[in-house]
């Protein structure tokens, strides 16, 4: 549910429209998507796998920690596709809001154990350090894409 809000928050952000008019290269928009999905694919999986072999964690930790790198994955990927400029450009009161309620409410059901095993603050705090760290890993990597694509 929190997703939807970040997601209707969108409609408020700051980003800027393009000075021509865009031709709409679905292809080209499709590939960008697909490189987004295997990249939050990536972390995903590198979390679970930190989490399996390098922490030891059992199959109820692991589905607590899934479900915060696939929230803490969104956010970090939205950030980063959000716009043509960096992702720290300028984003709408509203989408951080909305940001900071998804990874709070997130975090809570996570720490407390709320439908889901419990975890310790350090493991939800370096989960959402690992997202921001993809974030501006995907940033990076957007440009050349974009670019080679002639979506920026």
């Amino acid at each position: 549910m929190t997703g939807d809000f970040l997601g209707m928050s969108l409609t408020t952000d700051n980003v800027s429209p393009s000075r021509l008019s865009n031709a709409w290269r679905i292809g080209n928009l499709t590939i960008v998507g697909i490189f987004m999905g295997v990249c939050e694919l990536a972390f995903c999986t590198a979390v679970l796998a930190i989490g399996k072999f390098r922490l030891g964690l059992g199959i109820e930790a692991l589905q607590t920690i899934a479900f915060l790198a696939i929230v803490f994955g969104n956010e970090a990927s939205l950030y980063a596709i959000r716009a043509r400029q960096r992702l720290w450009s300028t984003p709408s009161g509203w989408l951080v809001l909305s940001s900071v309620a998804d990874v709070l409410i997130a975090s809570t059901l996570a720490i407390c154990g709320i439908a889901m095993m419990a975890l310790p603050v350090i493991f939800v705090a370096g989960t959402l350090a690992a997202a921001v760290a993809f974030a501006f890993v995907a940033d990076v990597a957007k440009f050349p894409i974009l670019k080679r694509l002639r979506i920026a």
